[in-house]
């Protein structure tokens, strides 16, 4: 097979589908994305399931659990790339219409190695993408990326013989019995469940009634590839306020909130406020740690600062490593280190046994929440919060900047707070203590606040997160007379998704 050319190459005509079409950048640093038809057609899928089939015989492998998210065009990407797959002789295990943790699951469960779940997340309509891995819990990094790549764009997809398709019954019973049967909530409590239309809506309020809620409202939960009211994202300011709305209207305990393939968990409290994932994560890490002493937990640079310096972690021998963002990283160096569990500002939360099984599953997460609420009888999720050290943590903002240009964009801001660290530069009057570049730079300031600048891995964005342990106003200060003046000065960068 022939390389495949670039996507900005080929002539949008209507025999343009006679030819495979893969844009370069969609091999993202641990998945793939693209925006359906410009950047990858149907032949396009096909080649990318030649290349990830002849890639798994590499390593060694040929049994793979395939599944598809709830988007219009999803299920037939993925028959696309499970033509790629039979053609390369693999032994392909559908499962159906899934989230992403239950592919993982299914993993575990039929003892197949590999995975392709065809899902592009939270991502606006018209994206779509594959969650890859072949050694389970662990998915696709940079290096494997970079090797499929290589292979597809390539045309070093190799034809064998010996494909199989094996469609798969009752996975979703299975998995749905499997991650309820982690807690058992004794205590009275009333949450909303709130899908955004996205694909968890179909198991969601099911596991949440399993795991002993007494009352579940629904919200959201109707599949809808359109998505009517927002994008499923629960760390999108428009969900999440209107999850609090519902808390409110329904005078609820919490509300947990799920992205569109279900591998990630918002939530918000009982007062209708949000918690975000890293300040649930620092609840959840003082809650196991008392349960498993001297403990060590994983946590991105987006996250809070408060795990370095927290007194109850300290207390209880607990160990944390800031690593880098995203959840192929997160996930593989919670597994490497043999972490309790590792938590990302964007609502992945990765819990190994006895608590899981190491994958990012949000419907896990949601019965770690839930255990929690039902070790504190005596307390409501917002005075859980509310025993936290003080910090105020942004959204997350992401300026729009083309994938060809957002890791240079990113190096040369690396390169100017080193240099401000290095010449005893001061922000907002506060001294640089520490420059952290493992994922873009995050710089810490002598009263513990910080501000991180990275790059997005899954879409053409810059990433922006602050903190300040001194007030919101000054958490304010850090993006607005900081950050956004600093990234402005670039001509590549575009309009923020959302501001503070």
């Amino acid at each position: 097979m022939p390389p495949l050319p670039r996507a900005d190459l080929v002539p949008q005509t209507p025999d343009h589908e006679n030819l495979p079409l893969v844009k370069a950048t969609g091999f993202r640093e641990y998945d793939a994305r693209w925006l359906f038809g410009s950047e990858i057609n149907l032949l396009g899928v096909e080649a990318l399931g030649l290349g990830l089939g002849t890639y798994i015989h590499e390593l060694g492998q040929k049994r793979i659990v395939v599944g598809h998210d709830f988007r219009s065009y999803s299920q037939s990407i993925k028959q696309a790339l499970t033509l790629g797959l039979l053609a390369a002789g693999c032994e392909v295990l559908d499962i159906g219409l899934a989230l992403s943790p239950m592919a993982y699951f299914a993993q575990f469960d039929l003892e197949a190695p590999a995975v392709a779940m065809v899902t592009a997340s939270h991502n606006e309509n018209g994206w779509t993408g594959v969650k890859m891995g072949v050694s389970p819990p662990l998915t696709f990094g940079p290096d494997e990326m970079g090797r499929l790549k290589e292979i597809v764009l390539g045309g070093l997809g190799v034809a064998r013989p010996g494909g199989t398709l094996t469609h798969v019954p009752g996975m979703a019973e299975r998995y749905i019995a499997d991650v309820s049967a982690r807690v058992r909530v004794n205590r009275p409590l009333k949450v909303v469940c709130a899908c955004g239309n996205g694909t968890a809506g179909a198991f969601a309020p099911e596991a949440l009634r399993r795991m002993g809620v007494a009352v579940v409202y629904e919200m959201d939960c109707d599949l809808d590839w359109s998505f009517p009211r927002y994008n499923p994202n629960p760390e999108d300011h428009e969900m999440l306020k209107a999850m609090g709305q519902a808390v409110r209207d329904f005078d609820a305990d919490l509300a947990l909130g799920f992205d569109g393939d279900g591998d990630r968990c918002g939530v918000v409290d009982d007062r209708g406020e949000e918690i975000f994932a890293d300040k649930i994560g620092l609840m959840l890490a003082r809650d196991l740690s008392g349960l498993h002493p001297d403990a060590r937990f994983i946590v991105d640079v987006k996250s809070t600062g408060l795990f370095a310096t927290d007194p109850v972690l300290a207390a209880n021998g607990a160990q944390t490593l800031y690593w880098k963002t995203g959840h192929s990283y997160i996930k593989r160096k919670t597994a490497e280190i043999g972490a309790l569990a590792g938590f990302e500002k964007s609502g992945h939360f990765f819990f190994n046994a006895p608590l899981g099984r190491g994958y990012d599953c949000g419907l896990t997460a949601a019965a770690a929440i839930l255990g929690m609420l039902d070790r504190n009888p005596g307390k409501s999720l917002s005075q859980l919060k509310e025993a936290l050290p003080q910090a105020w943590t942004s959204l997350t903002m992401s300026p729009h900047c083309a994938d060809e240009a957002k890791y240079g964009v990113v190096e040369g801001i690396v390169a100017e707070y080193e240099a401000l660290a290095r010449d005893g530069g001061r922000i907002l009057g506060r001294a640089i203590t520490e420059v952290i570049t493992v994922n873009g730079v995050r710089v810490a300031l002598e009263d513990g606040s910080w501000v991180l600048v990275r790059a997005s891995s899954n879409k053409p964005e810059i990433v922006v997160v602050v903190e300040s342990t001194r007030s919101e106003a000054d958490m304010r200060a850090l993006f607005r007379e900081e950050v956004k003046p600093r990234l402005a000065r670039r001509p590549e960068i575009g309009a923020y998704n959302q501001e503070i």
